[in-house]
């Protein structure tokens, strides 16, 4: 196949045949023709080696395109001057047709830089973009938390271009610095008012621990509660202090509120005997109900009061019920003396006796002319007289009820 491409002349210089014609690539005086083109075919097979290879690098997606450039220049330079026979065109031809494969994966190359730096720059974008919401954020410890977070994650993205990075990096700086301003001058705040909490409560504490041996049972329990309600508005102080404060307030307070529970409970022992006097002369009591002599009542129930004032305290937990009991029955009779003295009020009695009357005299004269409205047959005057007369009888009921209250 050599022969196709080449030959060799009587003095051995050896000739390539191309579509631009015939070219020396040598010469071969150590042996036969046929040497001579196989010695030169050889060199055409290594070239081909090399285009092969550089094929085989172009289609690789691991290469980059400017490094098959560089071999492309060179192999077309080898090619084009190459003292080689065989088909050189067929090479060219071959590395011509990588020029377009590679600008294509050079395309492709820039594409996905492209894409990469957009990447980029979209991910530095979020960062900032979060960083600026937490900026206003008053989840301090959450926030910071995550603005370090956004720092590190800043440090390990994927650069862009300059400028866009460097204004990147101006607003993250700016969010970041908001934030630390912002929080500093909240815990600044917070200090301040910790301090004033602090002082007010160490007063409510000196206050309460004077208070805790007092004997004043009922003005220093209020008083304690106005302290407490003073300590819930009084705000926070740093937390050390206001574990430290209140332990020291709640160990008054409950001083205070043990000596009285103690002092109450030795109260109420020895009031147990009261209350049993007491029961005995509520029941006592009692049994003057139903009231049926008002006077034999009132005088019972006068001695019982008597006795009743000379039993000393009863248990705070059954004062009301027990004088409740008394209460019913002074007020049972109470109400039966109000209902005699309204039964034996003879001008009162007069008074119904007269309504009554009055009221049946009416009726009576109702009555006759009712009759002679019937008689006559006027509808008109029936009717006046039937709806006065409905109206008298009512009444006069209710003055007899009335009266029946008297006795009468």
């Amino acid at each position: 196949m050599t022969e196709q491409w080449g030959r060799v002349d009587d003095e051995g210089t050896v000739y390539v045949r191309t579509s631009a014609g015939e070219r020396v690539v040598g010469s071969y005086q150590a042996g036969s023709a046929e040497e001579a083109l196989a010695y030169y075919g050889r060199k055409y097979a290594a070239l081909e080696v090399e285009v092969d290879l550089l094929e085989r690098r172009v289609a690789s997606p691991e290469v980059a395109p400017e490094e098959v450039l560089a071999t492309l220049a060179r192999v077309r330079a080898a090619v084009a001057e190459a003292h080689a026979v065989g088909d050189l065109d067929a090479l060219t031809a071959r590395l011509d047709a990588l020029v377009p494969r590679i600008e294509d994966k050079r395309a492709a190359a820039r594409a996905e830089r492209e894409a990469a730096r957009a990447q980029a720059r979209e991910h530095r974008e979020r960062i900032v973009a979060e960083a600026e919401e937490l900026a206003v954020s008053e989840q301090w410890k959450v926030a910071g938390d995550r603005l370090r977070t956004l720092l590190e994650e800043w440090k390990v993205a994927p650069h862009v271009d300059r400028g866009t990075e460097q204004a990147l990096w101006k607003r993250f700086s700016a969010a970041r610095n908001a934030f630390d301003r912002r929080r500093r001058h909240h815990f600044a705040h917070l200090a301040a008012h910790q301090d004033e909490a602090k002082a007010v409560k160490a007063r409510l504490v000196t206050e309460a621990e004077a208070l805790a041996t007092s004997t004043d049972w009922g003005p220093t329990a209020a008083r304690f509660r106005a302290l407490m309600d003073e300590w819930r508005v009084a705000g926070r102080a740093a937390r050390a202090d206001d574990d430290a404060l209140w332990a020291r307030f709640r160990a008054a307070q409950d001083a205070f509120f043990a000596a009285r529970s103690a002092e109450f409970s030795a109260r109420d022992a020895g009031q147990a005997a009261n209350l049993a006097a007491k029961e005995a002369l509520a029941a006592e009591a009692e049994a003057l109900l139903p009231v049926t002599h008002v006077a034999a009542a009132r005088a019972a129930l006068r001695a019982i009061e008597e006795r009743w004032e000379q039993v000393g305290h009863v248990p705070r937990a059954d004062r009301d019920r027990v004088e409740g009991r008394l209460r019913r029955v002074e007020e049972a009779v109470r109400s039966a003396e109000e209902t005699r003295w309204r039964r034996s009020n003879p001008e009162a009695r007069a008074r119904a006796r007269d309504a009554v009357d009055q009221l049946t005299a009416g009726i009576q004269r109702l009555e006759r002319d009712l009759e002679r409205a019937r008689s006559s047959g006027d509808e008109r005057a029936i009717a006046a007289a039937e709806e006065s007369l409905a109206a008298k009888r009512t009444w006069l009921e209710q003055a007899e009820r009335a009266l029946a209250e008297f006795g009468g």
